[in-house]
């Protein structure tokens, strides 16, 4: 009779434990595939570069740049990766000659696409995919009649600024139906 009342009893244990933990398995949170890439990620700050622009074998102004990257951090740790010297070649070949950049037009200037090109490069000079993104910090452009005002001391009346990125309009959220 005592055999019987302690298979009972741990029948009744074992049967709550296996729905108790296959409750909890089943409200377990899903993990966020993001986060989880973006945790694999490291950030690589970049330095201060100052890149000229040459129109007709002249100096015409200056793009003084700052990029940064999100690399993948295995693959960074196992390479000692010269990315200052990488990222200051990278925008002399993109910056000096290269029709991407039109410094008449800059309102026909595309961020992602600028992104997309340097991401592409960098990841083929490094022979695999080591940047995962590239963070503009800082892009301006100096011209050289701005450097020079500046220079002698005489007082300019400054442009309307050129707005490079077009923000994006925040639209109203329609009102729920009662």
């Amino acid at each position: 009779m005592i055999k019987l009342v302690l298979t009972g009893i741990w029948v009744c244990v074992i049967t709550l434990v296996s729905v108790y933990f296959s409750v909890k398995m089943a409200t377990a949170p899903v993990p966020d595939a993001d986060a989880a890439k973006k945790a694999e990620l490291a950030y690589v700050k970049g330095e201060s570069v100052t890149v000229p622009v040459i129109v007709n074998g002249a100096v015409n102004g200056y793009f003084v740049s700052r990029i940064s990257y999100m690399m993948d951090k295995k693959k960074a740790e196992d390479k000692t990766l010269p990315v200052t010297a990488l990222t200051t070649d990278e925008l002399f070949s993109l910056l000096v000659g290269n029709t991407a950049i039109d410094i008449g037009n800059m309102s026909a200037f595309d961020p992602k696409s600028f992104r997309d090109m340097i991401k592409t490069d960098m990841n083929k000079r490094l022979n695999g995919d080591f940047v995962a993104d590239v963070l503009i910090e800082q892009l301006d452009y100096l011209s050289r009649e701005d450097l020079n005002a500046t220079a002698s001391g005489e007082p300019r009346k400054l442009r309307k600024p050129v707005s490079l990125v077009t923000p994006v309009a925040d639209t109203p959220a329609a009102a729920p139906a009662h």
